[in-house]
C-alpha cells in the first residue's frame, strides 16, 4: 500500500488497547494495523500549514507557518501557558475562539508517564489528553470554570511535580512503582492555596490506559525528517504520539504535523 498525504496529529478512542487512527491521503488509517508491519517514510520536502494551507519553510509550534503562529489564538502564550490566560477578562486574540475554548470547564489532573506529572486540559480533552501524553494512569484533581484558573492550580504545584512528560522514560515501558494517584491527589491537594481549593473535584476514579505495544525499544532514536528524509521499518507499537519500531527508532507524529510524505507499507 502506498500513501501520499500531510501527516497529522493521530486520533485516538479510549479502548484496550487504546485504538488509534489517522486522517491521511484522504482516508481514515488505523494505525494498529501497521503493526508488525515494515513502513517506508519518504519526506518530499514540503511542509503545509495545518491552518491554512501555505508552504513553509518552518513549522512553528507543531505545524502552524510563522504568520498563523503569531496571531492564532491557538498559539498564544495564554493557551501554552494557561496561568497566562486572559480570556476570563476578555482580552483573546479571538474572543469567539476562547469562548469554545479558554471559558469553559477545564480539569487539573494527575498522570502518570513513567513518573508522577500534573497538567491542565479543557473537558472536552479528556481522555485525549492523557493518552497523547502517554499516560498509564490519570486522575482528575480540580475543576475549573476557566482556562486561567486551572492554570494557576498546576502553578501551585510546580515545585513538587513536574509539568512536563520524559518522553524517553515514557517510551522505555521501564517503570520502577506505580504511584497510588488517589493517595497522590488527597495530598498535593493540600498544596494547593486555600482561595482554589473549592475547585478540587470529588471524582477519584482512576483511568487505566492500556497501549498497543508489542515491544518497548531497548535504545531510543529519534527520525527527524528534517535531517534524515527516508526511513524504513519495523512497526512494533504505538504511545503517545509516538511510533515505536523494532530497530529502537521512534517517530513523533506530532512533531511532524504538515510534512507531505509518500508512505509505503509493506
Amino acid at each position: 500500500m502506498e500513501l501520499i498525504g500531510n501527516l497529522l496529529k493521530m486520533d485516538s478512542e479510549l479502548t484496550n488497547p487504546v485504538t488509534y487512527t489517522l486522517k491521511f491521503s484522504n482516508e481514515v488509517q488505523l494505525i494498529n494495523s501497521w503493526i508488525g508491519k515494515t513502513i517506508e517514510w519518504n519526506f518530499t520536502g514540503t511542509i503545509n500549514c495545518i491552518h491554512c494551507g501555505k508552504k513553509t519553510n518552518k513549522s512553528f509550534s507543531q505545524g502552524y507557518c510563522y504568520p498563523c503562529f503569531v496571531s492564532l489564538p491557538q498559539t498564544d502564550e495564554g493557551v501554552i501557558r494557561p496561568e497566562l490566560n486572559r480570556a476570563h477578562e476578555g482580552i483573546s486574540r479571538d474572543m469567539e475562539w476562547s469562548e469554545r475554548n479558554d471559558l469553559i470547564d477545564h480539569y487539573v489532573y494527575l498522570a502518570f508517564t513513567s513518573e508522577l506529572k500534573v497538567g491542565v486540559t479543557r473537558h472536552t480533552q479528556i481522555p485525549t489528553r492523557w493518552i497523547d501524553q502517554g499516560a498509564e494512569y490519570a486522575i482528575k484533581l480540580a475543576k475549573t470554570p476557566y482556562r486561567q484558573l486551572a492554570g494557576l492550580i498546576e502553578v501551585a504545584l510546580k515545585p513538587y511535580l513536574s509539568d512536563k512528560t520524559n518522553w524517553r522514560k515514557m517510551l522505555s515501558g521501564k517503570v520502577e512503582e506505580i504511584t497510588d494517584l488517589k493517595a497522590s491527589k488527597a495530598h498535593f491537594s493540600n498544596r494547593i492555596p486555600i482561595e482554589l481549593q473549592k475547585y478540587i473535584t470529588p471524582e477519584n476514579q482512576v483511568t487505566h490506559i492500556y497501549y498497543p505495544v508489542e515491544k518497548y525499544p531497548e535504545k531510543i532514536k529519534s527520525v527527524n525528517f528534517d535531517n534524515d528524509p527516508t526511513f524504513q521499518g519495523i512497526l512494533t507499537g504505538i504511545k503517545g504520539q509516538y511510533l515505536l519500531f523494532e530497530d529502537g527508532n521512534v517517530l513523533n507524529i506530532r512533531k511532524h504535523n504538515g510534512y507531505l510524505m509518500n508512505i509505503k507499507i509493506f
